[in-house]
C-alpha cells in the first residue's frame, strides 16, 4: 500500500466535513483562515520534516512514494497538515450550534 492511498480516506472525509459547512456563516472567512494556517503547517512540514530526515530519525520506503518531494520530505507527508488545517475549523463550526436570525 502506498502513503497516497492511506491518505485518501482523510482527504475524503476532509472535503465532506468541509463541505457540509458551506451553507454556515462566515464559510469564505473560515476558508481562508484555513488556507493560511494550512501555508503555515506546510512551511513548518517543510523545515521539520526536512531537518528530521537528514538526521537520520525516520526514513520512507521508496516503492511507497509517488516520488515528489519538497526537500527531503515526500510530498505525501504534507496532506495529513493541509487536511488537518481544514478539517479542525469544520469540525467545529458543526459542533457549534447555528446562529439564529
Amino acid at each position: 500500500m502506498t502513503y497516497a492511498l492511506i491518505v485518501l480516506p482523510f482527504t475524503v472525509v476532509t472535503a465532506a466535513v468541509v463541505g457540509a459547512t458551506a451553507r454556515r456563516p462566515r464559510f469564505a472567512r473560515r476558508m481562508a483562515a484555513s488556507g493560511l494556517a494550512a501555508a503555515a503547517l506546510v512551511l513548518l512540514t517543510a523545515v521539520f520534516d526536512n531537518l528530521m530526515i537528514a538526521a537520520g530519525l525516520f526514513t520512507y520506503p521508496p516503492e511507497h512514494l509517488s516520488g515528489l518531494r519538497i526537500g527531503l520530505a515526500p510530498i505525501e507527508d504534507f496532506s495529513y497538515a493541509v487536511c488537518a488545517a481544514f478539517l479542525i475549523p469544520a469540525v467545529f463550526t458543526l459542533l457549534t450550534p447555528k446562529e439564529r436570525a
